[in-house]
């Protein structure tokens, strides 16, 4: 009986955090390394700069005229150019 809670605990949460996962697509993330410091903290705040927009959103039941999310394609685009930097200066051995 135990083994079987178990296992539909597991099953559950692995379940909620596949969907929260799939509800995340497009999100940013951090992916610059500690020796880009300032392009890596950039990016940190991006990240959550997106997350506190999809919070309003959620606060305002997506009535937000389309313009929080317009704010977070930017906010994505924003973090890819830092990905795009730092891989620039990479190439340069900075």
């Amino acid at each position: 009986m135990k083994k079987a809670l178990f296992i539909g605990i597991v099953l559950g949460a692995a379940s909620t955090f596949g969907c929260a996962t799939m509800a995340q697509q497009g999100a940013p993330y951090v992916d610059i390394g500690y020796r880009h410091g300032n392009l890596r903290n950039a990016q940190e705040h991006i990240v959550q700069a997106w997350q506190l927009v999809s919070n309003a959103q959620v606060d305002n039941d997506s009535r937000l005229g389309g313009h929080a999310g317009r704010a977070k394609e930017l906010l994505s685009e924003a973090n890819e150019e830092l990905r795009l930097a730092a891989d620039v200066a990479n190439e340069h051995g900075r």
